[in-house]
């Protein structure tokens, strides 16, 4: 059973909390006309979704973990549709979407450039992509703590990406950077472990790896808006 079988009604939960706080947040940096049809690339419980389906004509979520496809169907709206599918290959055609996005997912997959080409594929022309996801820190070293950090308490991390190595995937890509903000975001530790699964010897493991000790752990948010 993968971690996100595992955690997946804790996930869901926490995504409950934060619901409100989301849909607000995605709705002022996006600004959707609301005739779009939308996709949320490695939806999770459906947390990127759900926050836009209000506020557009459809959205549909893939992922690959069943049991937090389940939590995003129970919550799902009547212009809200969820599939099992794998974000390096999108089951959609090309340019059938005005709008995708994908939100903390580029940290868990091997080829980001793969998952981020999918997104432009099936974008149309004058769409646009939303890419939300954690920062590495710009000291490599840093970098490489927090790395190390993050696959004690989740193995299926693989690597964050800086600002600068976004940038070169959204240039290689032919986007063109609408907007952009920060969050600086303190997740109590114990808390991140428990989102992760993160329990016994490889909880101590992990709490010995913490960059900043073992309360708090600080990271910055970027969220980028980009237009084809």
């Amino acid at each position: 059973m993968s971690r996100f079988a595992r955690t997946a009604d804790l996930i869901a939960a926490r995504q409950d909390a934060r619901a409100a706080e989301l849909e607000e947040q995605v709705l002022a940096f996006v600004q959707p006309r609301g005739d779009e049809r939308a996709l949320d690339s490695g939806t999770g419980a459906g947390a990127l979704a759900l926050a836009l389906a209000p506020h557009v004509a459809e959205v549909v979520g893939v992922d690959l973990e069943p049991a937090l496809l389940a939590h995003a169907r129970e919550r799902a709206p009547a212009n809200a549709t969820f599939e099992e599918a794998d974000a390096m290959r999108l089951p959609f055609p090309d340019a059938s979407f005005d709008l995708s996005g994908t939100l903390r997912t580029l940290h868990h997959v091997h080829r980001p450039e793969v998952a981020i080409a999918e997104l432009v594929r099936v974008t149309r022309r004058g769409g646009r992509v939303l890419v939300i996801d954690q920062l590495a820190p710009v000291d490599p070293l840093e970098a490489l703590a927090v790395d190390r950090f993050e696959r004690a308490r989740d193995p299926g991390h693989r690597r964050l990406l800086s600002d600068q190595d976004l940038r070169h995937l959204f240039e290689a890509n032919r986007l063109v950077l609408e907007r952009e903000r920060r969050v600086t975001e303190r997740r109590p530790v114990a808390g991140f472990l428990d989102l992760a699964g993160c329990e016994g010897d490889a909880r101590a493991a992990a709490l010995a790896l913490a960059p900043q000790g073992p309360d708090v752990f600080v990271v910055e948010v970027a969220w980028y808006l980009l237009a084809l």
